[in-house]
């Protein structure tokens, strides 16, 4: 299978070693022509690097993998090459401006596009590119889900049908963690860190089902799994993001959090949901 891979950082270079490694003839579109290298990861001879988009019109399947604040812009780029097919959604996160989740983004920028998925899950970048153990969530469509098994077959996937949840899961990690990270070190002690994290995902799963989602997905490998790495370790960008906004540095990379914890709260206003929680810790960082 020839996969195309639309955005070339950390998150998407890892992808396309691992669908390298899996078999697939992998070519990777980076704006730029740099790509992401890990210590200690050779790139695959089958994974190649383009700057030219019109190089992923005979791709047999996409997976894009762009930051959500350039998600937009890059499909509507990709729009003149795109020639029906399936599309997997690895990016999480929010759209800053509209706060709109990437598959309504998608189905905006790319209404052509009628058989897409999400991927989803605890997954740091370059322990999936060193080949350590990983599970994701494949939330997706039919032959989205059936490409994403052939395509990502070092992975362990668990399949859903509920994009909407999957997706919220990602997105809400993103904040939650970035929440975590700031009071693991402005928090008064240990209990209250654990009584914001709880509470704050409470207020993550009531928006999603009230939007649709269903609530075991939150239990999930795209949920808890994924809360789990993210909302405890350094290593996680929003995390540590979250711990520079409290000792007031500097954050280092994407840090999504930011403009997912902006966006849920403005649209649980909109739809009714109360965020009490999310609201306070955003005044509180100063976002």
């Amino acid at each position: 299978m020839m996969v195309g891979i639309i955005g070339a950082g950390a998150w998407g270079t890892a992808l396309g070693v691992i669908a390298a490694r899996g078999g697939a003839d992998v070519v990777m579109w980076s704006y730029d022509g740099l790509y992401k290298e890990f210590d200690g990861v050779e790139k695959p001879d089958n994974l190649q690097i383009t700057q030219n988009m019109a190089d992923m019109a005979k791709m047999d399947a996409w997976l894009i993998v762009t930051p959500a604040a350039f998600f937009r812009e890059t499909m509507k780029k990709a729009r003149e090459f795109y020639a029906g097919q399936p599309i997997i959604i690895c990016t999480k996160g929010a759209e800053p401006e509209t706060c709109a989740l990437m598959t309504e983004v998608l189905q905006d920028a790319l209404p052509e596009c009628d058989d897409f998925g999400v991927l989803s899950g605890p997954q740091f970048a370059a322990e999936v590119a060193r080949g350590v153990p990983t599970g994701s969530t494949l939330a997706a469509h039919p032959r989205a889900r059936a490409a994403g098994h052939e395509i990502l077959n070092k992975l362990y996937l668990h399949d859903s049908d509920d994009i909407v949840g999957t997706e919220y899961c990602g997105v809400g990690k993103n904040a939650v963690a970035l929440i975590c990270g700031y009071n693991f070190v402005a928090a008064a002690g240990e209990n209250e860190r654990a009584m914001i994290f709880t509470r704050a995902w409470n207020e993550i799963v009531d928006m999603g089902v009230a939007l649709g989602a269903r609530a075991e997905t939150f239990l999930d490998l795209c949920g808890v799994g994924d809360l789990f790495l993210s909302a405890t370790s350094p290593t996680s960008r929003n995390f540590s993001g979250g711990m520079a906004i409290a000792r007031g540095e500097e954050m280092v990379g994407t840090v999504e959090g930011v403009s997912a914890l902006r966006g849920l709260i403005s649209r649980a206003k909109k739809i009714g949901v109360k965020t009490p929680v999310l609201k306070d810790m955003c005044e509180k960082m100063g976002l």
